[in-house]
């Protein structure tokens, strides 16, 4: 004999009652065969809201439980033939006249007592399994429908009451032994005590009815049909790359059943796992998928973590107290206090001194835990052995399940480093000496990116996904999308690594997507996509904690610049183009390294000098090897090299600056580079970098512009440079004379750092640097005669995107 169940969504209408004859149908060809439904879907939910309604003297119950009726009766005409609709018609509104009896008593009586709820909801399960019966007597198929009732025997703990097993295995027995068919309709959920009171077994009590009389009729395999294809590796509504679990062990199920995932009652396994009868978790609408197999011995798979869950609502009651030391007892008035509430605890820990024990339990139980807690330890309190008992609510439990952990070490320094590195804190920890799980109190706020990150870690071997948003989509932040989108197919199938620009943002609109931004049609988005500040950008990004968050500024925005402290603090991590920040105060620059280290992030910003060049990442390598920086020489500017390469006085310093500004060299307003404030920055920087404490007071600038240039607009600006025109010409045939180029040369030695134009003479390294380039020259201890050098194009919005493309792929 098997036994098959189908819960509420697998009998929800009548056109899913027709997909569950079908599946029956199919299977008692094979043997004989039990079947349990629920209630139709939603139905026990309204059936509580009625009795609520008429507890409260609210006549709108009756519309209610009409609706209610209504539904049963359309679904019985769509089941069955016409000719044999009448009896189960009569039937359905028998049961709803009796109904509506109680719900009056309930009413005039204002009173709804755990009794009669349970009667009251049972109506749920009876009135669905004698429609499908009399489907199934439609069919002239050799069926019987069994009430529940009469073969479960429970206490009378209303609404989640224990079975009586050798009772109830008792009844079942002897009631199959009388009448044999094909195929037995049973209700589930409801059950009977000794006095023949309608009892529950508890919301989900059906899977557990199921396995009830699986084990008592010893079935060759238990059935739980479902809206899914079997159990998975994660919550699919919280893991879009959830995978089905093929097969499962018993204790791997029972321990991600309790810790939140709802495929199958908690209770359920117990009576099947004695038996070793086999359960498979299937799917209604797929009958032909594979599904779950749950039985003694779970299959060696590639990854020894079987499923992540989480239960939600959860409070940490944390008990301390040096007074605790040493004594005993002090575990047991806790528990035997939550006990005497009837308080279900859900997670324990303990710390090794004693000195606090902390347990996890549902938040709607907080409050009535403390006040008896608090009771019971009142002498503790008043004498000051015991702190009274904190209450920390607003958690969720996270836990990682598996067999095969004990096996492996590392687990949980794997588990909480990738946690950690995501920025999610962990309240408290609990892992059983079977080693089958590791459980996890976090903020609920951190639930879904906890377990997107854990699964990621432990299931996806496929690729790492990073979650990007960038600020600034003008020439550099074009470049950058199109940099990500034409690499993006490359980094999956190379690196393992998969980036989705999940937000965007300009001076103006802010557009967020965590499923993904399509990068094809990215502008046209952003044209329609809500008005929002930086503010407005960083407080989404915050708010939807999203794993692997990188936020990257391609701006040269000082306000963007000060965002990056409360992103590095989320433990997102900050892609710096805007050189604003790191070119501030030492006192800012160092916060933002400090916040950077203490919550995990990454808070790179190579392009700050020198574009797509690797100076500042060499800096930190040649630092990190035990090297010391003594001097660096450096051209830092493409604007200027560019300038002063193309500028021989044959045309006006102002239209080559024009030029340099038009083909994307310079910044938004040139005379920062042509002021050397820019290089000034990069020099700053780059000695911050070497361990120098530095401001922009102290570094000297030789100005070759005139004050007059630094006034009004940057329109204004290219109207006085063309009237200096003389000036420019007098500078370049100066150094003309001499044989000498005109390089604007940025210089750090002894602690002390100046930017200046300068006479370059044929012997330089200086001299041959063309174009846009920028040169980097580091003297060191390893390098103290022949400099490390560095050289390359250092502007340019290709290679300043492709340098930003660098920091975000070492985020990761």
């Amino acid at each position: 004999m098997q036994v098959l169940k189908f819960g509420g969504s697998s009998v929800a209408n009548s056109a899913n009652i027709q997909k569950v004859t079908d599946i029956v149908a199919s299977a008692i060809q094979k043997e004989p065969t039990v079947l349990v439904v629920s209630a139709l879907g939603g139905i026990t939910d309204l059936l509580l809201k009625t009795g609520a309604l008429a507890s409260q003297a609210d006549e709108t119950y009756k519309t209610v439980l009409k609706e209610m009726e209504t539904r049963h009766l359309d679904a019985v005409r769509e089941l069955l033939p016409i000719q044999q609709q009448s009896a189960t018609l009569s039937l359905v509104k028998q049961q709803f006249n009796e109904l509506d009896g109680i719900y009056d008593g309930v009413f005039l009586l204002g009173e709804l007592s755990p009794r009669t709820k349970d009667r009251i909801v049972s109506y749920g399960e009876l009135l669905s399994s004698m429609m499908i019966s009399a489907k199934f007597q439609s069919l002239n198929i050799d069926q019987l429908w069994v009430d529940s009732r009469k073969c479960i025997t429970t206490n009378s703990n209303h609404g989640n009451a224990a079975v009586d097993f050798a009772a109830t295995e008792k009844n079942i027995q002897s009631h199959f032994a009388q009448k044999p068919h094909q195929l037995y309709v049973v209700p589930g959920f409801i059950a009977s005590d000794v006095n023949n009171n309608t009892t529950t077994l508890g919301r989900g009590g059906s899977d557990y009815t199921a396995a009830i009389f699986a084990s008592a009729v010893r079935a060759s395999a238990l059935e739980i049909w479902t809206d899914v294809s079997g159990m998975m590796t994660a919550d699919p509504r919280l893991v879009q790359n959830a995978k089905p679990i093929s097969r499962i062990s018993y204790q791997e199920a029972m321990e991600l059943s309790h810790f939140g995932a709802k495929i199958i009652y908690p209770p359920t396994i117990q009576p099947v796992m004695s038996r070793n009868i086999p359960v498979w978790v299937k799917n209604t609408f797929a009958p032909n998928e594979y599904g779950t197999l749950i039985e003694n011995n779970s299959a060696v798979t590639d990854s020894f973590i079987r499923g992540i869950s989480s239960i939600s609502s959860i409070s940490l009651l944390s008990l301390e107290g040096s007074g605790m030391i040493g004594i005993p007892g002090f575990s047991k008035r806790l528990f035997e206090a939550l006990a005497n509430e009837s308080v279900n605890v859900i997670l324990i820990t303990q710390s090794s001194s004693e000195h606090s024990i902390c347990v996890g339990i549902n938040e709607v139980d907080s409050a009535k835990a403390k006040q008896t807690i608090d009771n019971v330890f009142s002498y503790e309190i008043q004498t000051g052995k015991v702190e009274p008992l904190k209450v920390e609510s607003g958690l969720s439990i996270v836990a990682l399940v598996g067999e095969q952990m004990k096996s492996h070490p590392g687990v949980s320094g794997k588990m909480f480093g990738a946690l950690g590195k995501n920025g999610i804190n962990v309240r408290a920890i609990a892992q059983g000496s079977s080693e089958k799980n590791i459980s996890a109190v976090l903020s609920a706020f951190d639930v879904k990116k906890a377990i997107n990150v854990l699964h990621e870690e432990f299931f996806e071997t496929s690729y790492k996904q990073l979650n990007v948003f960038i600020a600034g989509t003008g020439n550099v932040g074009g470049k950058l999308i199109g940099q990500i989108k034409k690499q993006f197919q490359y980094l999956q199938d190379e690196l393992h690594l998969q980036i989705e620009v999940v937000g965007l943002a300009n001076s103006r609109k802010n557009l967020v997507n965590e499923n993904g931004i399509d990068l094809g049609t990215w502008k046209e988005q952003l044209q329609q996509a809500p008005d929002g500040s930086i503010h407005d950008f960083v407080r989404t990004i915050i708010s939807k904690n999203l794993r692997n968050s990188v936020f990257v500024d391609v701006t040269a925005n000082a306000e963007v610049a000060t965002v990056y402290g409360s992103l590095l603090e989320k433990s997102v991590s900050v892609v710096a183009c805007n050189k604003i920040a790191c070119s501030s105060s030492y006192e800012s620059y160092l916060k933002l390294k400090s916040l950077a280290r203490e919550y995990n992030a990454m808070f790179l910003f190579e392009t700050n000098v020198g574009a797509g060049l690797p100076v500042i990442g060499t800096l930190n390598d040649l630092l990190r090897s035990g090297d010391k920086v003594n001097r660096i020489q450096a051209v830092l500017s493409g604007t200027l090299n560019f300038v002063f390469n193309n500028y021989d006085g044959s045309r006006s310093f102002a239209s080559v600056v024009k030029q340099a500004q038009e083909e994307g060299y310079t910044e938004p307003d040139p005379r920062l580079d042509l002021g050397g404030t820019d290089v000034m920055r990069k020099i700053m920087i780059l000695a911050r970098e070497a361990g120098q404490q530095l401001e922009m007071d102290d570094i000297s600038n030789e100005y070759f512009l005139p004050q007059s240039c630094f006034e009004g607009s940057v329109a204004d600006f290219y109207d006085e440079m063309e009237k200096q025109e003389a000036h420019f010409r007098s500078i370049y045939e100066a150094a003309a004379k001499q044989n000498c180029k005109l390089k604007f040369v940025a210089q750090y030695e002894n602690g002390k750092a100046s930017v200046g134009l300068q006479h370059i003479p044929a012997e330089s390294d200086f001299y041959h640097l063309y174009g846009k380039d920028n040169l980097v020259l580091f003297y060191t201890d390893r390098y103290p005669e022949q400099p490390l050098v560095i050289k390359g194009a250092g502007a340019g919005a290709d290679v300043t995107a492709s340098g930003v493309f660098a920091d975000i792929l070492r985020a990761r």
